[in-house]
């Protein structure tokens, strides 16, 4: 049968290199989802059912050919958050629900509505994440004992300065000899994975030479089960929905973020030409984040580590994704119990590492410096992440950006009254008493630059003017408040018994104002192609004359 689409022309050559990128992935993706379930204030292996139902759904049902789903650190304040507001099984339920609404909002094609957000907000939100899962780490890494966590990070600092004289110098030598193996494995094995090596090596550490002295997963969350959980239904209230909408709402939005900018990554780093389908990769994020939970997975979503890792591997096809699930699959079945015997103090450094290469230092310090209206918006979004919640950050974020876009925009309309060369000789001769008045508009003519139109076209009248002529060729843009603007202009100046003409109207303009009936209710040669023509009319009109147009064509004739 021949294959078409995604597998267009597969054959077992790629199927080979699919089952070796898949293979690699998965084993980088085994320490990663156990360190950002903990991190996330879960147990470990709700990490690992995540990588492995969302990981093969998002792999089948999505929209990118290479994406690699799973849990990811954007996720971890929020879904910490949802754990100590209302508990493990809202969390599940929370995510259920952002499953749904991730489908929904890939039926009503928004996929590309998520190219809109401003990149600093993006860079912003992502590096406060990263500061959170950064600083979230050091108790660990230390092996302080008796820290308490909370969802604000002053207090989470304040926490860890209080304990920092219950340092475990056990933990710090298992912590440091990760760490030195994340930061040296790519120059010296590149293709080894990092975190894998670096988790092996800094447990067999903990075992022999400081057993019983460190903290482990075995001792701080109990043995992993070999198995895959029973599937469960949430139980579904009214009362939970209405209590964890916005819970999910986050969830829905983020997952959604992320995964369609890890799909472009993905695009770009393959350069095959192939293209991903955002709406189609929101659906399979959107099942796949609905049947997680049903196993006891937490909100995944589309890793760029992952992805990229996938792709340098050599994956060819959704096929490499699948395998991964499967490879994390066989490895919790087979190895569960010796996972147990990993100290918190490896888990530590991975996050940490995984938090420094999600930073965007170089992006965050490029926008800083140009000090403009985008480095405001980064630093806002940025110091709300960390100090107070992503859901505010994000919202304030996008609401400056929204205010400094329309300041902008309005600043860019531009209009000045002018006396064209067109006009006739003896009007030129005293244009300050001239019985036409013309303003030409350029710029966007929206809801935030009206107040500039009629102020100028006001100022431009005097008691002489019978016909006020608005040049609207370079006018690339009008909303209805800018049709609200014209009306009230031609209102008054019919008052005073005078006419306004329009010249050079856009097709968009054009259509707004017949819509609207404005077209209607100006004279019947109220609308012209050039403003050569509606200044030919406006003299017409004033000394009874016939005006042809530049084709011979009559627009005005008086008598």
């Amino acid at each position: 049968m021949k294959t078409t689409g995604r597998f267009q022309g597969y054959n077992t050559a790629k199927l080979q290199k699919d089952l070796i990128a898949g293979l690699i992935v998965g084993i980088v993706a085994i320490p990663l989802g156990m360190a950002f379930a903990i991190a996330s204030g879960v147990r470990p292996e709700n990490g690992i059912y995540t990588v492995i139902i969302a990981g093969i759904l998002i792999s089948l049902l999505g929209g990118s050919k290479y994406q690699i789903g799973g849990p990811t650190g954007a996720f971890v304040p929020i879904l910490f958050g949802i754990v100590m507001q209302f508990g493990f099984e809202n969390l599940l339920i929370a995510g259920f629900m952002a499953g749904i609404l991730l489908v929904i909002m890939g039926l009503l094609k928004l996929g590309n509505l998520m190219k809109f957000i401003p990149k600093p907000v993006i860079i912003g939100f992502t590096a406060g994440i990263a500061v959170i899962i950064f600083s979230g780490q050091i108790a660990n890494f230390f092996g302080l004992k008796n820290v308490e966590r909370h969802q604000e990070f002053i207090l989470n600092m304040r926490e860890i300065v209080m304990r920092f004289n219950t340092i475990s110098l056990s933990s710090l030598v298992v912590a440091i000899t990760c760490l030195v193996v994340l930061l040296v494995t790519p120059k010296v094995l590149p293709k080894v994975p990092p975190p894998l090596l670096g988790l092996l090596i800094s447990t067999v550490v903990g075992v022999l030479f400081f057993k019983g002295e460190i903290a482990t997963i075995g001792s701080a969350y109990g043995d992993i089960p070999n198995k895959l959980p029973s599937f469960q239904f949430p139980e579904l209230t009214m009362d939970k929905i209405v209590l964890l909408f916005p819970s999910a709402v986050v969830i829905a939005l983020l997952g959604g973020i992320e995964s369609l900018l890890s799909a472009v990554v993905a695009d770009n780093l393959k350069g095959d030409g192939s293209k991903h389908h955002g709406n189609k990769e929101l659906i399979g994020q959107g099942v796949a984040n609905m049947a997680a939970p049903l196993f006891g997975g937490i909100a995944a979503t589309g890793a760029i580590a992952r992805t990229a890792t996938n792709i340098r591997s050599g994956a060819v096809s959704p096929v490499s994704g699948i395998v991964h699930g499967v490879v994390v699959l066989i490895v919790l079945l087979a190895l569960a119990p010796y996972a147990s015997n990993i100290p918190l103090a490896s888990m530590a450094p991975i996050l940490m590492v995984v938090a420094w290469n999600m930073s965007e230092r170089k992006e965050f310090a490029h926008v800083v410096k140009t000090k403009t209206a985008d480095s405001a918006i980064l630093l806002v979004t940025f110091l709300l992440t960390v100090f107070a919640d992503l859901t505010i950050a994000v919202g304030a974020g996008l609401l400056l950006a929204f205010v400094l876009f329309i300041r902008k925009m309005s600043a860019s309309l531009h209009i000045q009254k002018v006396v064209p060369s067109a006009i006739s000789t003896k009007l030129k001769h005293d244009h300050a008493e001239s019985p036409i008045s013309m303003c030409k508009v350029e710029g966007a003519l929206f809801f935030g630059a009206t107040d500039v139109l009629e102020e100028t076209v006001l100022n431009a009248y005097h008691k002489k003017t019978k016909i006020v002529i608005l040049d609207m060729e370079n006018v690339t843009y009008l909303d209805t408040s800018g049709e609200a603007t014209l009306s009230t202009l031609m209102s008054r100046i019919e008052k005073q018994g005078g006419r306004i003409y329009l010249a050079g109207l856009q097709d968009q303009p054009r259509e707004l104002l017949h819509r609207t009936g404005f077209v209607d209710r100006l004279e019947k040669h109220g609308v012209f192609q050039q403003a050569e023509d509606a200044i030919h009319a406006a003299e017409a009109l004033l000394w009874s004359t016939t005006v042809k147009d530049k084709k011979g064509k009559t627009i005005l004739r008086t008598t």
